[in-house]
């Protein structure tokens, strides 16, 4: 059992947290919990962060205190959660999120309760800092640091693991897992995002218990996709989704279609598109969600629209039909809210609409409120290698063209256009003649 005197204190000296770089609220914070008489340490990520030299996201405080004795030191706190409450301290639009202790989920008449696969179902169970420190996950997320003395509290050689670059469950690596399948989640996106290698006993469960992803909610998996693709390191977190047979339980579709995608353009797509927004977050720019879709879903998509053209389906509705079959099938693993799911929709089936350049169609497709996602997206096909760069080409210079030219650019393709089509009337008796 872990007690105080179990825990490694380490000075500043030694753990080199540059205190300018602590959040000023969240100090605050822990300042008026330890005058009331609480404990209170900055916990989890940013502690991870701050020792790594990297800028924390949030700044988690883990407290002695419970919800009601914070809310009643804090006007601005409202607590939130059913299945663990929570306090929310906020500062006008921001918050900071501050829990109280947890004790190990044993069934007990104080809230815990685990279902019969040994999945946490419910939790909201107080307990002490020693009891904490073993409901973190991994051991590199398991330190505590109090901002106001200055000290780096560590029971279960978390230090030791961030210098060595290692990620490692707490615990029997099994049971943690089937507690919260999510963890495997975690575990890809801490060593795509830092680095580093998971240990060979927390790695050795990966590969197998996978199928436990299936047990989760598509609300919550969809929420973790985005976290793992939108993180700024999101083609390494794929890379290793397929390399520890992790992605055919998010996205099977995707992972199907890399399967049989002879040609390679669709994994070059997923790549490109990836390097792209890793290197739109490493900027500051935005991405979305709607547009990432979009990519993970194309070769199903585009695949099915096709086989229904041969069949006879006219194209606009052969691919409104991909389209819808491909998000429901999605939707059964991981959810797809609509807002997102009606853009990456529209994506797709603007895509038909590019080859068009009579200069009616041309500017009112310029004027569309999904023009610019939808001509990514084409540019994204054409330098993975679908055959469509003339296209690219064309609506590149319309773009900047001035009006003049436009009717030009668009008198030239209705030209070709003819000639093209003259020449495929023509051909049939030309070899007619030939033959006589």
């Amino acid at each position: 059992m872990l007690t105080p005197d179990n825990a490694v204190h380490v000075p500043p000296a030694v753990h080199h947290i540059p205190a300018d770089k602590v959040c000023g609220r969240a100090k605050d914070v822990i300042r008026r919990l330890q005058k009331a008489g609480y404990e209170a340490y900055l916990v989890g990520g940013c502690v991870r962060d701050l020792l790594l030299g990297l800028v924390p996201k949030d700044f988690d405080i883990a407290t002695s205190a419970h919800p009601e004795e914070i809310r009643r030191l804090f006007n601005s706190c409202r607590l939130i959660g059913r299945r663990f409450r929570l306090a929310h301290i906020y500062y006008g639009r921001d918050y900071l999120e501050v829990a109280t202790f947890r004790a190990p989920h044993d069934d007990s008449e104080d809230g815990g309760k685990v279902n019969d696969a040994g999945r946490i179902i419910h939790d909201n169970v107080y307990g002490t800092l020693e009891e904490d420190v073993w409901r973190r996950d991994f051991t590199i997320n398991a330190l505590f640091y109090d901002p106001i003395s200055d000290e780096l509290l560590d029971f279960v050689g978390g230090l030791d693991d961030l210098r060595n670059g290692k990620i490692r469950l707490l615990g029997n690596p099994e049971q943690r897992f089937r507690e919260d399948p999510v963890r495997l989640l975690r575990a890809v996106r801490f060593a795509a995002k830092l680095n580093f290698e998971i240990e060979p006993a927390t790695l050795a469960c990966v590969r197998p218990m996978g199928i436990l992803l299936e047990g989760v909610s598509s609300a919550r998996l969809f929420d973790e996709i985005i976290k793992l693709l939108h993180s700024g390191c999101g083609w390494n977190t794929f890379r290793l989704l397929r390399e520890y047979n992790l992605l055919e339980y998010l996205l099977p579709l995707t992972y199907e279609s890399l399967e049989d995608d002879d040609t390679g353009n669709f994994e070059r797509m997923i790549t490109l598109s990836l390097q792209n927004t890793d290197q739109r977050l490493a900027e500051g720019k935005s991405v979305m969600p709607a547009f990432l879709y979009a990519v993970l879903l194309w070769h199903e998509v585009s695949v099915v629209a096709e086989e229904l053209q041969a069949r006879g389906m006219p194209e606009l509705q052969a691919m409104t039909q991909a389209s819808g079959d491909a998000l429901h099938d999605q939707v059964d693993f991981t959810a797809v809210p609509r807002r997102y799911s009606n853009i990456t929709r529209e994506i797709w089936l603007l895509q038909s609409r590019f080859r068009y350049r009579d200069i009616r169609r041309a500017t009112t497709l310029l004027t569309n409120p999904r023009f610019r996602a939808a001509y990514d997206f084409m540019c994204l096909r054409a330098e993975a290698g679908e055959p469509v760069d003339d296209d690219a080409e064309w609506w590149t210079a319309f773009q900047s063209a001035t009006h003049e030219e436009r009717e030009a650019m668009c008198k030239g393709a209705a030209i070709k256009g003819s000639l093209r089509r003259r020449k495929k009337r023509r051909k049939p008796n030309a070899v007619i003649k030939s033959a006589s």
